[in-house]
């Protein structure tokens, strides 16, 4: 049996997207910025699939851009948001994708700005009142804090956040790719200046995302050569990736009740069969309260066991089952997973990350936690 449960990775394209694409890979082939009748019938359905995706988050067409995915938009949002408005400082947190981190990090060495890190608690929750001093010290800060986290799935409170950063003129930016196509997002009412996405995370295809940024808080372009985007993105677009995303988006702002009471139910399963299953399991973050994390995402805190140390991933792939350690974008590195370094997990127990989606069973979450028992040793 072959089970998927790397969601939080990537997901499987859904075929009514593929089915989406298929003609802008076959026929509608032009240039979209070519004048001749070809060009102008690709142009129209970029136009069309902007104004889709502005309508499913209640904003407007002109504040949405589209780019080759999450890591883009949080390039552009951060390096552009700080140097368009002559922000010093920046506060997130040490809970952030590397898109995030890494950028900032890399914004601090060149002088551009002092960095800030918000504590975390053993749980991941930040503290909302250091953030507020923080703000209140260096007006016209850039604050990035993510919606949900990818690893942990903790969910934060982006209205509180928005309210706080507005109320100090803070430029505030968060990392969606996560929620994205899982939660929904009223930008006419959320206090946010610029989000992102990314399509592979809600079964539209890879190298596709886009970036808002409020009309209020405009910032110029990260990429250049071109008048594409409406001079916000240089470089051709990539057709086939916009019809993609805007249909991947569009089916899951339709099906999204379903979907959430699907995959939250095999979560919830999953939970109760494992907590049955193997005494002394933990789950980290707030990833096992399912009012505080996201319905995709458990991350599981084994006990200590010499037999399964280091192999447990290996073991599951073995059985067919796909599963990760944390963030799919860290697995090449020889580090540990930060997010749980920054919760002071217990390196003698093994993490791994359980992440769900609609095309998942519970006859599959029943097998997977068969084989946990199975491979799992306890030691005296």
């Amino acid at each position: 049996m072959k089970v998927y449960l790397d969601n939080a990775a990537t997901t499987a394209m859904d075929d009514r997207v593929i089915e989406a694409m298929l003609p802008f890979m076959k026929s509608h082939y032009g240039n979209p910025s070519s004048v001749h009748s070809q060009g102008r019938e690709v142009r129209s359905a970029i136009e069309k699939a902007r104004k889709k995706v502005a309508e499913l988050l209640n904003t407007t067409p002109s504040e949405i851009f589209f780019t080759s995915g999450g890591t883009e938009a949080d390039n552009t949002a951060i390096v552009c948001g700080i140097e368009s408005h002559g922000i010093k400082h920046a506060i997130t947190s040490p809970l952030e994708h590397h898109a995030v981190l890494h950028t900032l990090e890399v914004c601090e060495k060149k002088g551009l700005i002092k960095l800030s890190i918000l504590d975390v608690n053993d749980k991941g929750e930040i503290d909302l009142f250091q953030l507020e001093e923080l703000l209140k010290a260096n007006p016209n800060s850039l604050v990035s804090l993510m919606h949900a986290n990818n690893e942990i799935g903790n969910l934060n409170d982006l209205e509180k956040i928005g309210t706080l950063c507005k109320e100090y003129e803070a430029f505030f930016h968060s990392d969606t790719v996560q929620t994205m196509g899982h939660y929904t997002h009223n930008l006419k009412e959320l206090p946010i200046n610029s989000l992102v996405a990314g399509g592979h995370k809600f079964h539209g295809p890879k190298g596709s995302g886009f970036l808002y940024v409020n009309k209020d808080k405009k910032i110029h372009p990260f990429i250049h050569g071109g008048a594409q985007e409406r001079n916000m993105r240089g470089g051709t677009e990539n057709v086939i990736g916009i019809i993609g995303i805007t249909k991947a988006l569009e089916l899951a702002y339709e099906e999204m009740e379903s979907h959430q009471q699907h995959v939250g139910a095999i979560k919830q399963h999953f939970i109760k069969s494992l907590t049955e299953a193997i005494p002394d399991v933990q789950f980290n973050g707030l990833s096992a309260e399912m009012d505080k994390s996201l319905y995709t995402v458990l991350n599981v805190s084994l006990p200590p066991s010499e037999a399964n140390r280091g192999m447990l991933l290996f073991n599951l792939d073995l059985e067919g089952i796909s599963a990760s350690g944390g963030s799919a974008c860290s697995s090449g590195a020889t580090v540990g997973s930060h997010v749980l370094r920054a919760l002071n997990h217990n390196p003698e127990r093994d993490a791994v990350r359980f992440s769900f989606s609609r095309f998942n069973t519970i006859e599959e979450v029943d097998y997977t936690i068969s084989k946990l028992k199975e491979l799992y040793t306890i030691e005296v």
